[in-house]
Protein backbone atom coordinates (compact mmCIF):
# COMPACT_ATOMS: atom_id res chain seq x y z
CA UNK A 1 0.00 0.00 0.00
CA UNK A 2 1.46 3.42 -1.36
CA UNK A 3 1.65 6.58 1.46
CA UNK A 4 2.05 9.98 0.50
CA UNK A 5 2.60 12.04 3.95
CA UNK A 6 2.70 15.70 3.15
CA UNK A 7 4.67 18.19 5.76
CA UNK A 8 5.96 21.75 5.60
CA UNK A 9 2.99 23.76 5.21
CA UNK A 10 1.55 26.51 7.45
CA UNK A 11 1.17 29.95 8.28
CA UNK A 12 3.11 32.73 6.53
CA UNK A 13 2.87 36.48 5.43
CA UNK A 14 2.97 37.48 1.83
CA UNK A 15 6.39 37.21 0.14
CA UNK A 16 7.72 34.14 2.41
CA UNK A 17 8.69 31.03 1.52
CA UNK A 18 7.57 27.73 2.49
CA UNK A 19 9.17 24.09 1.56
CA UNK A 20 6.10 21.56 1.31
CA UNK A 21 7.84 17.75 1.30
CA UNK A 22 5.94 14.46 0.86
CA UNK A 23 7.28 11.41 1.88
CA UNK A 24 6.45 8.10 0.26
CA UNK A 25 6.36 4.90 2.04
CA UNK A 26 9.05 2.85 -0.20
CA UNK A 27 10.99 4.16 -3.37
CA UNK A 28 9.48 6.83 -5.61
CA UNK A 29 11.53 5.90 -9.00
CA UNK A 30 8.30 3.48 -9.31
CA UNK A 31 6.46 7.00 -10.35
CA UNK A 32 6.27 7.97 -13.55
CA UNK A 33 5.36 11.25 -12.48
CA UNK A 34 4.82 13.01 -8.87
CA UNK A 35 3.13 16.37 -8.29
CA UNK A 36 1.37 18.85 -6.68
CA UNK A 37 -2.06 20.20 -6.57
CA UNK A 38 -3.75 22.49 -4.79
CA UNK A 39 -7.47 23.16 -3.41
CA UNK A 40 -8.80 26.85 -2.17
CA UNK A 41 -11.30 27.12 -0.50
CA UNK A 42 -14.18 26.67 -2.49
CA UNK A 43 -12.58 26.09 -5.28
CA UNK A 44 -12.02 22.93 -7.40
CA UNK A 45 -8.00 21.34 -6.66
CA UNK A 46 -5.95 22.42 -9.67
CA UNK A 47 -2.32 21.75 -10.85
CA UNK A 48 0.77 23.62 -9.70
CA UNK A 49 3.39 21.29 -10.83
CA UNK A 50 4.78 17.68 -11.70
CA UNK A 51 8.15 16.74 -12.00
CA UNK A 52 9.33 12.59 -14.08
CA UNK A 53 11.83 10.38 -13.29
CA UNK A 54 14.04 12.04 -15.53
CA UNK A 55 13.38 15.27 -13.79
CA UNK A 56 11.58 17.24 -16.68
CA UNK A 57 9.17 19.68 -14.68
CA UNK A 58 6.10 21.37 -15.76
CA UNK A 59 4.71 24.32 -13.20
CA UNK A 60 1.15 26.25 -13.79
CA UNK A 61 1.39 29.68 -15.55
CA UNK A 62 0.25 31.01 -11.60
CA UNK A 63 3.55 30.36 -9.58
CA UNK A 64 6.23 29.35 -12.48
CA UNK A 65 9.26 31.35 -11.68
CA UNK A 66 8.21 31.12 -7.79
CA UNK A 67 7.93 27.58 -6.96
CA UNK A 68 10.35 24.87 -7.71
CA UNK A 69 9.82 21.51 -7.50
CA UNK A 70 12.31 18.59 -7.07
CA UNK A 71 12.70 15.46 -5.91
CA UNK A 72 15.10 13.04 -3.66
CA UNK A 73 15.04 9.69 -4.95
CA UNK A 74 17.23 8.54 -2.00
CA UNK A 75 14.84 10.28 0.72
CA UNK A 76 11.81 9.00 -1.22
CA UNK A 77 10.41 12.86 -0.90
CA UNK A 78 9.38 14.72 -3.34
CA UNK A 79 9.40 18.89 -2.50
CA UNK A 80 7.84 21.91 -3.37
CA UNK A 81 9.91 25.02 -2.44
CA UNK A 82 7.60 28.13 -2.67
CA UNK A 83 8.98 31.40 -2.41
CA UNK A 84 7.30 35.28 -3.29
CA UNK A 85 4.16 33.82 -1.87
CA UNK A 86 1.11 35.69 -2.34
CA UNK A 87 -2.18 35.26 -0.50
CA UNK A 88 -3.87 33.32 -3.39
CA UNK A 89 -1.64 30.29 -3.10
CA UNK A 90 -3.54 29.92 0.21
CA UNK A 91 -5.12 26.34 -0.03
CA UNK A 92 -4.51 22.92 1.04
CA UNK A 93 -1.89 21.52 -1.08
CA UNK A 94 -1.55 17.68 -2.26
CA UNK A 95 1.22 15.38 -3.15
CA UNK A 96 0.49 12.91 -6.17
CA UNK A 97 2.54 10.00 -7.56
CA UNK A 98 1.66 8.29 -10.77
CA UNK A 99 2.43 4.69 -11.91
CA UNK A 100 1.59 2.55 -15.01
CA UNK A 101 -1.51 1.45 -13.25
CA UNK A 102 -2.79 4.03 -10.24
CA UNK A 103 -2.16 7.28 -9.13
CA UNK A 104 -2.24 7.61 -5.39
CA UNK A 105 -2.89 11.37 -2.95
CA UNK A 106 -1.37 12.44 0.40
CA UNK A 107 -3.89 13.48 2.67
CA UNK A 108 -3.19 17.17 2.04
CA UNK A 109 -1.02 20.18 4.16
CA UNK A 110 -2.76 23.72 4.60
CA UNK A 111 -0.92 26.57 3.76
CA UNK A 112 -2.07 30.57 4.40
CA UNK A 113 -0.45 33.11 3.45
CA UNK A 114 -1.72 36.54 4.36
CA UNK A 115 -1.30 39.82 3.43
Amino acid sequence: QVQLVESGGGLVQAGGSLRLSCAASGSISRFNVMGWYRQAPGKQREFISTITTRGDTNYAASVKGRFTIFRDDAKNTAYLQMNSLKPEDTGVYYCNAVTVFKDYWGQGTQVTVSS
